[in-house]
């Protein structure tokens, strides 16, 4: 289950890039402040609904920030159509929300993307895997027309899941296969830093607690 939802959230992920380069040709560059005429509180409501959604729970932020990979959260959407009807975009809200649930530093997001209304199965062909090599993944990556910088990027993001939601830190889960079973006769990566593996083993034991969470840093 885990290994699809990494799928999934990397396809995901994919697309999402894929279709704002498609949409800055169509529609126009993105800019800060798309929303300031249309409807200009738009990016304080959304601000204003994560920080209380964070406060209520802190696992949120790292909740929303996958969430920016998957769907538009229904709250934040109503209050929106209340106030600007069929102005802001899902896509804009789930980005807006991503940058206020991380919260520091703040940054400055470029808005004006147009939700899709097609779905291509075509653009979810050869799907980056949880046991694919850093090789392989790159190349997947790069045939989506996206950069060594944005498969570290998405990848982090995509680690985020329900069962892991702490921001920052992955789990022994994801680390097993390539710890314990990526050769024949149950070998760990060579790829691998040999100075590296005793620590990882270390932390992610053989048949140990996958739950346990280690920093994404080292």
């Amino acid at each position: 289950m885990q290994k699809g939802n990494t799928q999934i959230a990397l396809t995901l992920a994919s697309l999402i890039i894929s279709n704002i380069v498609v949409l800055v040709v169509s529609q126009g560059q993105l800019r800060v402040g798309f929303y300031y005429k249309t409807c200009p509180n738009a990016e304080s409501i959304i601000r204003k609904v994560v920080q209380k959604a964070v406060a209520d729970n802190p696992r949120n932020a790292a909740i929303l920030l996958r969430l920016h990979f998957h769907d538009c959260f229904v709250q934040r959407k109503a209050r929106l159509e209340n106030l600007c009807p069929g102005i802001v975009s899902c896509a804009d809200i789930v980005s807006l929300a991503a940058r206020d649930a991380v919260n520091e530093p703040f940054y400055d997001v470029s808005t004006g993307r147009r939700d899709g209304r097609v779905s291509k199965m075509s653009l979810a062909a050869n799907l980056p895997d949880v046991d694919d090599s850093i090789n392989v993944l790159k190349s997947k990556f790069k045939e989506k027309g996206l950069s060594d910088k944005d498969l570290v990027l998405l990848s982090g993001g995509a680690e985020i899941h329900v069962r892991f939601t702490y921001i920052g830190a992955t789990a022994c889960f994801f680390m097993q296969k390539r710890l314990y079973n990526l050769t024949p006769g149950g070998g760990s990566d060579p790829a691998i830093n040999p100075g590296f593996l005793p620590q990882l083993k270390d932390k992610c034991p053989f048949n140990g607690d996958v739950d346990v969470r280690i920093p994404l840093d080292s």
